[in-house]
């Protein structure tokens, strides 16, 4: 199995910043690709931003150019550096974990229990 954990949610001003730290872990032959989505209560989820293993990102159009994703591949961690933080950025940010599993050989995708960020002065 694999398991996504997400840390550095909370609460900040509009206009401040925040970052979020995404690691995976367990039986991980290869990460294809990982992402941050975020859901606001009675909407669906959506894509904020990806990154593949070559390093390739894909942003939503509305945090472009505010929000940064990196990633250190040996470590299995994606981070998510959110600047200039607006109120409609408030949501729960789950990240997602695309690969292949060591033990199967087979693709897995994880999802992370998520971790809340509130804009709000």
């Amino acid at each position: 199995q694999v398991q996504v954990v997400e840390s550095g949610g909370g609460l900040v001003q509009p206009g401040g910043s925040l970052r979020l730290s995404c690691a995976a872990s367990g039986s991980i032959f290869r990460i294809n690709g990982m992402g941050w989505y975020r859901r606001v209560p009675g909407k669906q989820r959506e894509l904020v931003a990806a990154i593949t293993s070559d390093f390739s990102t894909n942003y939503a159009d509305s945090v472009k150019g505010r929000f940064t994703i990196s990633r250190d591949s040996a470590k299995n961690t994606v981070y998510l550096q959110m600047n200039s933080l607006k109120p409609e950025d408030t949501a729960v940010y789950y990240c997602n974990a695309v690969g292949i599993s060591k033990i199967t050989y087979s693709s897995f995708t994880s999802w992370g229990p998520g971790t809340q960020v509130t804009v709000s002065s």
